[in-house]
């Protein structure tokens, strides 16, 4: 007989549950996608019943279609929510990424569900989460005016992938929209600087130094108000003592007492024992964890850091998805953030979308492989590292073929580049070869930096080193670098800006076939993403260039390579704005981060240095050479005919003499 699904289904009466208003969020989700699929109801037909039943286990469903109804049972709201958006997933076809994918909706005619007894697949891992972290576009951003919109966007999202718990958003926002997230139905935790997701110290007390023996009873103070504010909530309590920031809590002490490894563990020991007192003080039966990330981690291998059994132990990768150690500054231990052997309570704080200010992505997706991050995963499910899942999601739509591929991974599924590349493309691009074909592709187009399997670039390669180079030359161009020493060992600045040039010249071509691959496919952010690329690297070729110019003297074809730099970065930046359409409008507005138009900024400074270098100082050498007749150049009757040009202008000038010689004009 089955249950069919049509315009006039409505979802019955919401039992009771410990969060009601989740159910009642999904139930909208679902009448809203019945809407979408076969528009307005002329008069309820037939109902989806929820009914409360002990399912054995939290979170788990059972949609049953049987005597020509269909039921929804749960025993809890998490399980009413995954069971009411099985059916929109299911049944209409509504994929976990359809907003952030552009997954094309159109009507169709009325969905019969055959009898049976159906249900989701069961999770691997117990806490499965996003971080919303960099959230830079997320948080300027607005969806018909209303800036809450995008939140909820991500929440559903994350709910549709069978997730449970959220980080929503960075510091402020994070604060701002827990309440939100709980709405949802969503456990919450906490950044691993934000010990109970308590404000920073130094805002609260700008005038204090934030060392805790000098202030005891402020930090617990902030610790308990944290605590009362969510005590109301599912929380995942993170614990931890780091100093304001991302940084160790030792670089703001001033007294010299945390000098050795032993002191330092010694302290976070005892203030997470005192932070999970505070918790139990108000909270029955809460869930612990702490972050074994950076010096932690350090600590904890030396034996330094003294913890629970039952505080779930949360083990990083480096920001580009290997389970080592991360790079800070140029220092790149890659030591194994993995347990020797299995672990109870472990583990881990996944990126999909890393901010290092070196090599990372962050607009661009992942520059690795599927094959590569479900073999990282399956060393973790072999290390039992299965109770906590935090996946670092960023601002989500650049990042969606990567987190439909861990969301598989956490429950347990197997995942590889072929058959992701395909599935994704099925759901969200009508089953093009092309697209699965350039999604596959994407990695191996990417830039190899180092020797590692993980050492591919993300667009931060092609924008930060740029401005890191061009910020040395201003303050001291006879020494290199100092934050590329992680790159290059070159002992110049100019070395370090040709090694840079060399491997960006190196990759043009690769990236150049990869873009006309991906031209016109129908996957517009994908190709966004490989014009991004390419026109980052050819704008790194160009500036290494430049500076091979200026050490032989060329000033003026130093300026020339410089402005064609610049205009990479231009185009770049145009085309993020070129791809906000509908509801996308401003969406990339504040991209600040890797912020191409700042990078070209960058370079058009350099393009003044080059032409105070090069040009008279009366500014009227390069003038005469751009805006003059060959056979006027000699004549100073008038020192110039014209106001001085802009470097910029200057460039355009001298570019479009260029082209009349070649001819192009």
């Amino acid at each position: 007989m089955g249950f069919t699904l049509c315009a006039g289904t409505k979802i019955g009466k919401i039992p009771e549950t410990e969060c009601r208003e989740a159910v009642e969020n999904a139930a909208g989700m679902l009448a809203r996608d019945l809407k979408k699929r076969f528009g307005e109801a002329g008069g309820a037909v037939n109902e989806i019943g929820l009914v409360r039943e002990d399912m054995g286990a939290p979170e788990l469903f059972e949609v049953r279609v049987l005597n020509g109804g269909m039921t929804v049972a749960a025993g809890d709201a998490l399980g009413f929510v995954y069971g009411l958006l099985y059916i929109s997933e299911k049944f209409l076809g509504i994929a976990p990424f359809w907003f952030w994918a552009d997954q094309k909706i159109g009507r169709i005619d009325p969905v019969t569900a055959e009898d049976g007894v159906y249900c989701g697949d069961v999770p691997a891992v117990r806490f499965r989460g996003w971080f919303i972290n960099d959230e830079v576009l997320l948080s300027h951003w607005s969806i018909d005016g209303d800036p809450v919109e995008p939140w909820r966007m991500a929440l559903e999202a994350l709910l549709r992938c069978g997730g449970n718990m959220v980080i929503p958003g960075t510091d402020k926002n994070a604060r701002r929209y827990r309440s939100l997230a709980a709405s949802y139905g969503l456990w919450i935790t906490h950044h691993h600087a934000e010990a109970l997701g308590a404000e920073f110290f130094l805002r609260e007390y700008p005038r204090l130094e934030p060392n805790y023996d000098e202030y005891p009873q402020l930090f617990q103070r902030q610790w308990e108000d944290a605590v009362k504010a969510q005590r109301d909530m599912k929380v995942v309590w993170c614990l931890g003592f780091r100093g304001q920031g991302d940084a160790p809590f030792w670089a703001f002490d001033t007294t010299g007492r945390y000098d050795t490894p032993e002191k330092r563990g010694a302290m976070i020991s005892r203030m997470i024992r005192l932070q999970r007192s505070i918790v139990e003080k108000y909270v029955e039966e809460p869930v612990f964890c702490t972050n074994l990330y950076g010096e932690t981690m350090e600590l904890y291998a030396q034996g330094y850091v003294d913890l629970d059994p039952d505080i779930i132990k949360i083990r990083a990768d480096n920001g580009f998805g290997r389970m080592v150690t991360r790079r800070r500054g140029n220092h790149d231990p890659r030591v194994s953030s993995l347990p020797d052997k299995p672990e109870e309570h472990g583990g881990i704080y996944y990126h999909v979308s890393f901010y290092d200010l070196q090599a990372a992505n962050h607009m661009t997706m992942m520059p690795n492989s599927v094959d590569f991050v479900s073999r990282e995963l399956d060393r973790v499910l072999e290390r039992n590292l299965r109770e906590y899942w935090l996946i670092n999601c960023s601002n989500i739509r650049p990042h969606v073929y990567f987190l439909d591929a861990v969301r598989k991974k956490w429950f347990g599924l197997e995942v590889t580049s072929e058959s992701h590349s395909r599935e994704f493309a099925g759901t969200y691009f009508g089953g093009s070869e092309r697209v699965a074909e350039c999604l596959r592709e994407y990695a191996g187009a990417q830039l190899v930096f180092g020797p590692e399997e993980d050492q591919h670039a993300g667009e931060q390669f092609y924008c930060e080193i740029p401005r890191m180079i061009a910020h040395q030359f201003f303050v001291d161009r006879d020494k290199p670098a100092p934050g590329l020493l992680w790159l290059t060992r070159e002992g110049t600045l100019t070395g370090q800006a040709e090694y840079f040039g060399s491997l960006c010249g190196k990759q043009v071509p690769a990236l150049a076939e990869y873009r006309e691959k991906c031209r016109g496919c129908g996957a517009e952010t994908l190709e966004l993403q490989a014009e991004l690329q390419l026109r980052g690297a050819r704008g790194g070729a160009a500036l290494g260039r430049a500076f091979e110019k200026l050490d032989a003297g060329d000033c003026l074809g130093a300026f020339m390579e410089l402005g064609g730099a610049a205009e990479e970065f231009i185009a770049a930046d145009r085309a993020l704005r070129d791809s906000e359409r509908g509801v996308w409008r401003g969406f990339y507005a504040n991209d600040c981060f890797a912020d191409y138009k700042h990078t070209a900024y960058m370079l058009q400074k350099l393009m003044g240095c080059a032409r105070e270098l090069g040009d008279s100082p009366s500014h009227d050498s390069w003038y005469r050479q751009a805006f003059m007749e060959p056979e006027d150049r000699p004549i100073k009757a008038l020192l110039v005919e014209d106001n001085h040009p802009t470097d910029w202008e200057l460039y355009l000038k001298f570019k479009s003499r260029e082209g009349i010689e070649n001819g192009e004009a």
